[in-house]
């Protein structure tokens, strides 16, 4: 009976060496590189308020920290200026939320979005029409001037003649002028509830919402008014 009962303890006490430890904080993990990397994206798209799909690439060895967590997160402490083709951040590494280590990352950086080209001729001062254009993929950190495909509409003109399969920038589109210099044009002047029209000589072209100089024909004075409509300006006292 003593014999069967030591055999017993002998087998359990085996057993329980050979199970595996159970970890205090269940699903922990090391820090991966791919999983460091999505949070260094995250934060700095939300930091810089990035459109677009930001990609980037670690130019450093990666060494995970020494222990594993449930949950793990990024502290950027130093961003860079702008977000560039190139960049170096410094952050430090939490686990859990305590902070476990810090990590100086060199980074190659791509941002990815549609931009604008010309799918044919496109002849200045004529109106911005998407269906004479066509959408490529675009990084955005090395092609800087590229238009966004989110950008343009029937307030835009085409400013200069553009070939076909070039990219737009942001320099080929101009607003549509409200206003033109040299037009007669309506002048709304308002004091609170008091409002006289009167008619005035636009000095400048001038689209939905900037101030453009206007001349009074009869005192020959020139005042500022801001564009709100086609041949339509305000001016507030």
């Amino acid at each position: 009976m003593r014999a069967s009962f030591l055999l017993i303890l002998v087998l359990a006490v085996t057993a329980l060496r050979a199970a595996p430890a159970v970890d205090a904080a269940v699903g922990a993990t090391p820090l991966s590189r791919d999983q460091f990397v999505a949070l260094l994206t995250e934060n700095l798209v939300s930091h810089f308020n990035l459109e677009g799909e930001l990609q980037l690439e670690l130019l450093r060895a990666w060494a995970a920290p020494a222990r594993v967590a449930a949950q793990w997160s990024v502290e950027i402490a130093e961003y860079p200026a702008l977000p560039a083709a190139a960049m170096l951040t410094r952050c430090r590494l939490l686990a859990d939320g305590q902070v476990v280590g810090e990590y100086t990352a060199t980074l190659r950086a791509s941002l990815w979005r549609d931009a604008w080209a010309a799918r044919q001729p496109l002849a200045a001062n004529t109106s911005f029409d998407a269906a004479s254009l066509e959408t490529r993929r675009v990084d955005f950190l090395r092609d800087r001037e590229a238009l966004p495909a989110t950008v343009g509409d029937h307030t835009y003109l085409f400013a200069r003649s553009i070939q076909p399969n070039r990219l737009l920038t942001w320099r080929d589109i101009s607003r549509r002028p409200l206003v033109r210099k040299g037009d007669l044009i309506e002048v709304a002047a308002i004091d609170g509830q008091l409002q006289i029209i009167m008619r005035g000589l636009a000095m400048e072209n001038g689209a939905a919402g900037d101030t453009v100089t206007v001349r009074n024909p009869e005192s020959k004075r020139n005042f500022a008014a801001q564009v709100i409509a086609e041949n339509r300006v305000q001016i507030r006292f």
